[in-house]
């Protein structure tokens, strides 16, 4: 028997560990020169039914990545962020709270960024896209992609060293071609609209998620869900947008959410995370 559209609203929306990760670390150890005890983090993750050793994992796998770092107390371990986790974790707080959901201020051109990657270098070539998209670039043929405005494609590209094969220009559409048309071609306006839509429904009801335990799981399930959506926003024109993009009315939703649960949150996560102090490392005296 198909669930009703209630009892989907009432379950608590799955989402993947490292997702709900980010959203834990950038909400509670962001700027906080602070790492926390796995144990607490476990604690805190059992909320919203993601177990140990699903916690455990992710937290390997995001130390391989240069993500976090380990902290020895005696027995205990505990968790702070790297810079690259700092500045990911920035990146995402931007996009958040000061990116805005619709781009008023387009300046009508366009970065256009080029490639040509062999497949033996496939996996480079992954990465090279996930961070296009990532950037709010869309693909108009195979191996050109362009995103609104002006884009810092040299940060993209520092990191994977990948600058040879890579040409990026900044342009403007001509004749027959309209911006109209590339924000149609490069982009699936429909399915982004559609993702802000389920966010509505998910999150726009008088109490939402009531199968979540209390606002701090239901804190990160919403910054995790909002997260995944800007994240696949390219920041399109609103000229080029409907009218009644929904976008709008879901960044409204979040903000308000986000207001709502983060005092009670915050007492629950205080009275349940172990935190080890970071001192800086003072410089080395090269006397």
């Amino acid at each position: 028997m198909t669930p009703s559209s209630d009892e989907n609203q009432a379950r608590t929306p799955a989402a993947r560990p490292q997702s709900l990760m980010f959203s834990f670390l950038g909400i509670y150890v962001l700027g906080r020169d602070t790492a926390v005890y796995s144990g607490s983090v476990i604690d805190v993750f059992a909320r919203v039914g993601v177990s140990e050793e699903a916690v455990r994992s992710t937290l390997a796998r995001m130390v391989k990545r240069n993500l976090l770092a380990r902290h020895r107390q005696g027995r205990k371990v505990y968790f702070g962020l790297t810079g690259h986790a700092e500045d990911v974790l920035r990146d995402g707080h931007r996009r958040i709270w000061e990116t805005g959901a619709v781009n008023r201020d387009w300046d009508g051109t366009w970065t256009v960024v080029g490639y040509s990657l062999p497949d033996s270098r496939r996996s480079e070539r992954h990465d090279l896209r996930s961070q296009l998209v990532w950037a709010g670039f869309g693909l108009l043929q195979s191996g050109l992609w362009a995103a609104p405005g002006s884009k810092d494609v040299g940060a993209i590209l520092a990191p994977l060293g990948l600058g040879e094969h890579v040409t990026v220009l900044t342009a403007q559409a001509r004749k027959p071609t309209e911006s109209a048309d590339l924000v149609e071609k490069a982009f699936d306006t429909s399915g982004i609209a559609a993702g802000y839509r389920a966010f509505l429904d998910r999150w726009g009801s008088r109490r939402p998620l009531p199968s979540a335990p209390d606002d701090l799981a239901r804190q990160l399930l919403l910054h995790t869900d909002w997260l995944q959506l800007v994240r696949q926003d390219p920041h399109l024109p609103a000229e080029h947008l409907p009218e009644d993009w929904p976008a709008i009315r879901a960044e409204k939703l979040f903000r308000s959410l986000a207001r709502t649960y983060e005092p009670v949150a915050a007492d629950l996560a205080a009275a349940v995370l172990d935190e080890l102090e970071l001192r800086p490392v003072p410089p080395r005296d090269e006397s």
